[in-house]
């Protein structure tokens, strides 16, 4: 049991930002952001400054995929690491910066490294929710993502839901990146997102499920490099606005049509996500909010859910502009907000795979 009195750094690197937490020995934590750096080396720079001599017992790095494994966590040696590398055409957006964090940590710490695995969650899916109607010599699936603060969502539900978190609940997670997952006895049965994290919802930059015949044209318009970039930077809400932004405040503060149709598009493909599982699952029980559009705009939260009461999900108007953790009306099924917390997760992961 030494090992749970162990120190934990998190690390959650993105192309130009990282999201860090130390989680101290003696149960205090403290959170370090730095956003929108000109690279990952400087973020990761001022974070030495701020951490100072202080030396984590073991560092855990959000990995966005972890491909075909359902290990949740895994302690990072060479052959790992070369394991990783190869994944990256299935997350370009990602994966690179999650690298270049966990590389940087070494650099700097002789601790062990964990690589925790948003992919791993998902495992539990069934094959009819992992398979696509694709040949299945050609070895591509669904994966689905998000699932650090999914399985987090699932950790919390019981206390705040009780008996109805063993239910059919659907959880949204709504920020720049987005998508949403059926949970059934607290377990993934199905999500979004598939093969990669470009797939489900529009998101900020990334469109979402699209015809297949719209990837075949735009193939032939653009070379493989470009398409690339298209797809992960140029589509979902910033395309839908017509380049006015891929951010949902800004758009919410903008009086366009442009900006109010971006909007309406984001919210109506939730709606239909919802809808979608209540099909597939033959109703659901409940409905959570999480990530930093769905747990900060109150907007957004009523325009997916103003049509939604056939399916006995309705707003309080009062709880849900201040962002209580319950919005629903009584009388109605749950609908909460949950703030997204990966940072823990990856802290009980790297507990975890260290105990052995």
């Amino acid at each position: 049991m030494a090992v749970l009195k162990r120190s934990v750094l998190t690390i959650n690197s993105g192309s130009s930002s990282i999201k860090a937490s130390l989680f101290s020995v003696d149960g205090t934590r403290r959170n370090f952001r730095y956003e929108h750096v000109r690279n990952q080396q400087e973020a990761f720079n001022r974070l030495l400054d701020d951490l100072a001599e202080e030396v984590p017992d073991l560092v855990g790095h959000r990995f966005v995929h972890g491909g075909d494994i359902v290990d949740p966590a895994r302690r990072v040696n060479v052959p790992e690491r070369s394991r990783l590398e190869g994944l990256i055409h299935l997350a370009p957006l990602h994966l690179p910066g999650n690298l270049l964090g966990l590389d940087l940590c070494v650099q700097h710490f002789n601790v062990p490294q964990i690589a925790c695995f948003d992919t791993a969650f998902h495992a539990t899916m069934p094959e009819l929710a992992k398979r696509l109607p694709i040949p299945n010599a050609l070895d591509i699936r669904r994966y689905g993502f998000h699932g650090l603060n999914y399985a987090y969502i699932a950790e919390m539900l019981a206390d705040v839901l009780g008996d109805v978190a063993y239910k059919k609940v659907v959880v949204a997670h709504l920020g720049s990146g987005a998508s949403l997952c059926l949970m059934d006895n607290l377990k993934s049965v199905d999500t979004t997102m598939g093969y990669t994290p470009a797939g489900g919802i529009p998101m900020g930059t990334r469109s979402g499920d699209l015809d297949p015949g719209v990837m075949l044209e735009l193939a032939k318009r653009y070379t493989p490099e470009a398409l690339s970039d298209m797809v992960f930077h140029n589509m979902g809400l910033l395309a839908l606005s017509a380049g006015e932004s891929s951010e949902m405040d800004k758009l919410l503060a903008s009086d366009s049509d442009n900006a109010t149709f971006a909007v309406d598009y984001f919210c109506r493909q939730v709606r239909a996500a919802i809808g979608g599982f209540a099909a597939k699952a033959g109703g659901i029980d409940a409905l959570v909010f999480t990530g930093g559009i769905g747990e900060h705009s109150a907007v957004v939260r009523e325009k997916i859910c103003a049509p939604l009461a056939f399916l006995g999900f309705a707003l309080d108007k009062t709880a849900n502009h201040l962002g209580s953790n319950a919005i629903g009306i009584a009388g109605y099924k749950p609908v909460l907000i949950v703030p997204a917390d990966e940072e823990i997760m990856i802290r009980n992961l790297c507990l975890s795979a260290c105990l052995v």
